[in-house]
């Protein structure tokens, strides 16, 4: 589910770019075929399906790879193929032998970050809601570069920056598919407590929120 950026024209691949939700078009054979020379093992082209219920929509890059119907109703995450090539085109100098690892630790990240939402949203399915007819993530963009205003601040008064920034766009069923956007700033985690040097797991510090561009949404 890693939204990536549009490649930028000095990069040596093209990747088209849907822009309904900046994801790639997984019709383009590139998505899901090594690229460049840097990579030199074998990475996977498995997908797993996630817990994430997900809009009438479904994008193509969430068809790739999948049986006829395998992903309707629950986002679909990247494969191990599919991660490594979205890091090299926004830049960054990605280890193939770690993606393994990174698409474990992604996965996590957006699970709990989808259960986090759903904490705001239970304060708005009205009782007896089927479990089918509650909210739906129905897109979502990355946006690295841009702070939101609750970061700025924090920034502003000696706290460290996210590292990343997601918008994801929730659909209430029950509301006449009213959509709602969430800010997740993400955070490095404090690891002062955790084990010994050389035995700590990776730490991370989520803050799920409801954009405030609406009375509704601020209340």
């Amino acid at each position: 589910m890693l939204p990536p950026m549009p490649p930028k024209e000095s990069e040596p691949h093209k990747i088209r770019i849907d822009p309904r939700n900046m994801m790639p078009v997984a019709a383009d054979p590139q998505n899901e075929r090594r690229v460049g020379s840097r990579q030199h093992v074998h990475l996977s082209t498995e997908r797993v399906r996630s817990t994430i219920p997900k809009g009438d929509f479904t994008p193509e890059h969430q068809k790739n790879g999948l049986e006829p119907g395998e992903s309707d109703g629950r986002w679909v995450y990247p494969s191990e193929q599919m991660f490594y090539n979205a890091m090299e085109r926004k830049g960054w100098d990605p280890n193939a032998e770690d993606m393994r690892s990174v698409i474990a630790i992604h996965n996590a990240v957006n699970e709990r970050t989808w259960g986090e939402v759903l904490k705001w949203e239970r304060r708005h399915v009205p009782p007896g809601t089927a479990q089918g007819d509650g909210p739906r993530l129905v897109r979502f963009m990355g946006r690295p570069q841009d702070l939101s205003p609750k970061a700025r601040f924090r920034s502003w008064i000696g706290y460290n920056k996210p590292f990343d920034r997601h918008d994801w766009f929730v659909q209430r069923p029950w509301d006449g598919d009213k959509e709602v956007r969430y800010v997740i700033d993400f955070y490095g985690g404090n690891q002062a407590d955790l084990p010994e040097e050389g035995k700590r797991p990776i730490a991370f510090h989520l803050d799920v929120r409801p954009a405030c561009d609406s009375v509704d949404a601020v209340l």
